[in-house]
């Protein structure tokens, strides 16, 4: 019998650091793949010339689904940092890795209880990939935070 698992799946960790580095807070969490993820990766392999996916966004709200298009309540958005998405290797070859990086004074929020990934920034973002609102991050003005996003296709 041949079994077949090629469904997406995602988690992200994150490290949140003060002014001199210490590390202060981290955490790994599981997240929603989104519709827009589902067509977007049949475009890829279709060779399509759509836009590769390329910024990483955090907000302060709660409830978004895999059909949202954006973040409940959006804060901040930045491009992915880097060359941006890499693929992983050896036995993680079917993993493709973003990072996301805010530094001191970007993206400050009292309560950050959102992330995803977008192919496009601007004030109208509706290419929300994936989604998370299980975060719970204080960040400082001074506070340096850093998403590493994994996205899986199909089994490991």
């Amino acid at each position: 019998m041949i079994k077949e698992n090629y469904g997406l799946k995602g988690k992200l960790s994150y490290e949140l650091r003060d002014i001199d580095g210490n590390l202060i807070d981290e955490g790994k969490e599981i997240n929603t793949i989104t519709n827009f993820m589902d067509a977007h990766v049949a475009d890829q392999m279709s060779g399509s010339a759509e836009a590769q996916i390329g910024f990483m966004a955090i907000g302060s709200g709660t409830g978004g689904t895999a059909s949202s298009t954006d973040l409940s309540n959006f804060v901040e958005i930045v491009a992915l940092s880097g060359t941006g998405p890499i693929q992983g290797s050896a036995g993680d070859d079917n993993d493709v890795v973003y990072y996301g990086y805010w530094g001191a004074g970007v993206g400050t929020n009292t309560s950050i209880t959102e992330a995803g990934i977008f192919q496009a920034s601007g004030t109208t973002r509706t290419s929300l990939s994936t989604y998370n609102d299980g975060l719970s991050i204080n960040k400082g003005a001074s506070d340096t935070l850093k998403i590493t996003w994994t996205v899986t296709f199909g089994a490991s």
